[in-house]
C-alpha cells in the first residue's frame, strides 16, 4: 500500500509546475524601484542556491506571475518586475503593466513574462535570489495584493 504522505517526501523540483515565490498583503501605494519600495519576492522562501557561479546555482523557469487577492481597488497601479532591485529595465521580467483588472475582491491579473525570461532563459540563483516589484504609478490607496510567481524548479 502507498504511503499517504508520499508527495510530502518530494521537493518542488520533483514536480512540473508550482508556486516558486510569493509575497502577501503588499501595498502598491509607494512609487519607486524594488529597493525604494521594499517589495522583494524571494524565490522558494530564500532557498534558491547561489554557488557564486551559474553552474551549481539553483534556477527556476518562470511561467506565470499573478497579482491576486486585492483588499480593494488597485486598478490604477502600474508596475514592472525585474531581477534587480534598481529597476534596471535590462533586467525586466514583466514590462510596465497597469493592473486594470485588479479592481476588487475575487479579481486577479496574470502578468506576461517578458523578453528572454518568457522565451528560453531560466532565472539562476547566481543572477538573483528574488524578483523585485517596481511601482511606476501608485494605486492611490493603502489596499493590498498578493503576488505569486509560478514556474518549474530546475534545481536547488
Amino acid at each position: 500500500m502507498a504511503n499517504s504522505d508520499s508527495v510530502a517526501q518530494f521537493y518542488l523540483d520533483s514536480f512540473g509546475y508550482g508556486r516558486v515565490a510569493v509575497i502577501k498583503a503588499t501595498a502598491l501605494n509607494t512609487s519607486g524601484n524594488g529597493a525604494a519600495t521594499g517589495i522583494a519576492i524571494p524565490f522558494l522562501s530564500g532557498g534558491l542556491t547561489n554557488a557564486n557561479a551559474t553552474v551549481g546555482s539553483g534556477s527556476v523557469i518562470l511561467k506565470t506571475i499573478r497579482v491576486q487577492n486585492p483588499t480593494g481597488n488597485v486598478a490604477l497601479a502600474n508596475v514592472s518586475i525585474t531581477t534587480s532591485n534598481d529597476g534596471n529595465i535590462s533586467n525586466v521580467v514583466v514590462a510596465n503593466v497597469v493592473l486594470s483588472t485588479v479592481s476588487g475582491a475575487g479579481r486577479y491579473q496574470d502578468l506576461t513574462i517578458a523578453g528572454a525570461y518568457g522565451a528560453n532563459t531560466a532565472v539562476s540563483g547566481f543572477t538573483t535570489q528574488a524578483l523585485f516589484v517596481n511601482v511606476n504609478t501608485v494605486s492611490g490607496n493603502a489596499n493590498t495584493v498578493d503576488i505569486a510567481v509560478y514556474g518549474d524548479v530546475v534545481s536547488f
